[in-house]
């Protein structure tokens, strides 16, 4: 079997309507298994664990069930549909161009015996007769136009023929949703992004489905929590988050917004949501009372990086905090970054740049005896940290369009329907004159058999204007199905 052989073979399988549904069927119940299934990337770690055993999570992540919409298999499967959909496409487009560029304007005998929905009428003579058609269909919103073929005249109507393309605008749209899932599969990330107030930075941590290590990206700016806060409720419940953010890049302040849990920052193409606030383990300042030798209290609050003035002769500064410490043969270490118990080694400097450390221990009440001031720590507040969820989803606005598409493209489907009506002079049985009408639609043919009714009811009464109408069930049986 030649390449050329078998490229057919492949092409007439996508391109079959079957394959399509079947792939497509396949699509939404891989997505729904992922709905289920609880995901990695947005779902904690430890949730996973308590939800499945051991053997079944191991079982989940190798199959990929715990990050299907990142895994190569599914990507491929949207890569197939999406196949499947532009070889249907091309498959059925020159017939549908051409039921639209050349509508079949003109009722041949051998048409006119095979539509099912007909009626004839009996006329004076043929001009009146389609004068009357013609001014019926014109009433009833039917735009009209006359034809003639081998002098014979007849007339032709039709409605939506562009609603014939509405199964290529809904094609268009799943494109369009399954290329923007390919690209976030492929492009897109998440991650998360801690910063205390004051803090600038731009490394975050991403959130992957996979198990292992955990990886990390820098973003091409810089992110600033200027102000970050919580309102809330009466009973002192949380009720809303809110970071005031600025970016910075290139050294520049670009923009400046507050943000919270529905109100994103974007910038290039990155979404910044408000995930969560609180306090963190790193120093904001510390309440401070300096007792002198003459027993003078002077009250103060110190920063960490700056220097204080105590009075005329002494200012000071924190020259080390620990936030967890333990002491061994004199020294002090830190026995972890959590906030446990402090300490602050204060350095007081004098006019004379003499400069005397000492430490301070609020739970313990450890003093250096020799300096110049007694000191007790009566407030310490720690910095509070926003927690951003970062997502770059570049596909987005594919799947957006995708989905106003296939707003468009149902709204055709399901309200539009291509509707063509035909008139002509015939011979009845009788070798008399009559009208010969009939209709066709491609959709909604029930509404579109009470439509043709009306339109043969309303040739009638115009035809018979002394019978004002009478007997529309008569009417109806003569436009039979």
């Amino acid at each position: 079997m030649g390449l050329i052989a078998v490229w057919n073979k492949i092409y007439r399988t996508l391109a079959s309507v079957r394959t399509g549904i079947i792939l497509l069927l396949l699509t939404v119940v891989v997505s729904a298994v992922g709905t289920v299934v609880l995901q990695r990337p947005t779902t904690d770690p430890e949730d996973i664990q308590r939800a499945y055993t051991p053997q079944t999570l191991a079982m989940l992540d190798r199959l990929g069930l715990t990050d299907v919409y990142h895994t190569w298999w599914f990507i491929a499967l949207l890569g197939l549909v999406s196949i499947s959909i532009i070889f249907v496409s091309i498959e059925r487009w020159p017939n549908a161009w051409r039921f639209y560029a050349r509508p079949y304007r003109f009722p041949e005998p051998h048409f006119r015996a095979t539509l099912p929905l007909k009626a004839t009428l009996p006329v004076a003579d043929a001009n009146s007769g389609l004068n009357v058609a013609e001014k019926v269909l014109s009433k009833l919103g039917f735009p009209v136009e006359r034809n003639v073929d081998h002098d014979t005249v007849s007339l032709y109507s039709e409605r939506h023929r562009f609603s014939v393309f509405a199964v290529y605008v809904v094609h268009a749209s799943l494109l369009m949703i399954f290329f923007g899932g390919i690209v976030d599969a492929i492009y897109g990330y998440r991650g998360y992004l801690m910063l205390d107030r004051g803090q600038v930075g731009n490394t975050i941590e991403l959130r992957t489905g996979s198990v292992g290590p955990t990886k990390h990206l820098a973003l091409p700016f810089m992110v600033r929590a200027d102000k970050i806060g919580m309102e809330q409720y009466a009973d002192g419940a949380p009720k809303k988050y809110w970071s005031e953010l600025t970016i910075v890049d290139n050294g520049k302040e670009i923009t400046h917004k507050t943000i919270n849990v529905n109100d994103p920052l974007t910038y290039r193409g990155i979404r910044l949501f408000q995930a969560n606030m609180g306090k963190s383990d790193d120093l904001d300042y510390l309440g401070l009372v300096a007792v002198g030798k003459n027993d003078q209290e002077h009250r103060i609050q110190v920063g960490l990086n700056q220097v204080v003035p105590i009075d005329d002769e002494y200012s000071v500064r924190i020259a080390r905090f620990v936030p967890d410490y333990y002491a061994q043969d004199g020294e002090v270490f830190k026995k972890s970054d959590s906030i446990g118990n402090p300490a602050f080694q204060l350095a007081l400097t004098n006019k004379a740049g003499v400069e005397t450390k000492v430490w301070l221990m609020p739970r313990d009440r450890n003093m250096s005896e020799d300096a110049p001031y007694r000191f007790a720590a009566t407030e310490m507040k720690t910095l509070e940290f926003t927690g951003l969820e970062v997502a770059h989803q570049p596909g987005q606005w594919f799947v957006w369009g995708g989905v106003i598409l296939m707003a468009l493209g149902l709204t055709i489907v399901f309200y539009l329907s291509h509707t063509r009506i035909w008139a002509v002079i015939v011979n009845d049985d009788a070798s008399s004159t009559a009208l010969w009408i009939g209709g066709a639609c491609n959709r909604n043919k029930e509404k579109f058999e009470t439509r043709f009714a009306e339109i043969v009811t309303g040739i009638k009464e115009e035809l018979n204007p002394e019978k004002n109408g009478n007997n529309v069930e008569r009417d109806r049986e003569t436009a039979h199905v």
